[in-house]
């Protein structure tokens, strides 16, 4: 059997703020996306993007696990909805994060929920998210 060989890449994002523009990040391979600063505005805001990422990363665990498990070929669609609770007061944070995984295609509940935590132990923003990273702070004049 072939093992799932793991290849990285730079990672990494910057963000700017010009004047009463709106915030624009940028990642180091190339991608770009304007923030919304709005309550009331279209698009992403940076709570909008925690939750895309931890979407994101478990909906393409879940593909690696359905191969890895065998289920590849009975699997049409992945879906991993993410939603939080942000407190009302400082330190603003999430304090919970709600995740829905659906699959589409013929896997029983047992294999659906095994899938489901195999996507999660693989999935690098879960580990971080529940591992507490120290953010350090370096601060350039």
């Amino acid at each position: 059997m072939v093992g799932l060989g793991i290849r990285t890449r730079e990672t990494g994002a910057t963000a700017t703020l010009q004047g009463q523009e709106k915030p624009v990040i940028r990642s180091l391979t190339g991608g770009e996306l304007t923030l919304e600063n709005t309550v009331s505005g279209v698009g992403f805001n940076a709570i909008d993007l925690l939750y895309a990422s931890l979407s994101a990363c478990l909906v393409m665990s879940a593909r690696i696990g359905a191969r890895k498990l065998g289920f590849i070929e009975r699997i049409s669609a992945y879906e991993v909805q993410v939603s939080g609770e942000k407190t009302a007061q400082e330190p603003y944070r999430i304090t919970r994060f709600d995740v829905q995984f659906r699959v589409t295609g013929d896997l029983s509940e047992a294999e659906t929920h095994e899938l489901a935590e195999t996507a999660e132990a693989m999935c690098t923003v879960s580990n971080t998210l529940k591992a507490n990273a120290d953010v350090v702070l370096i601060v350039s004049t």
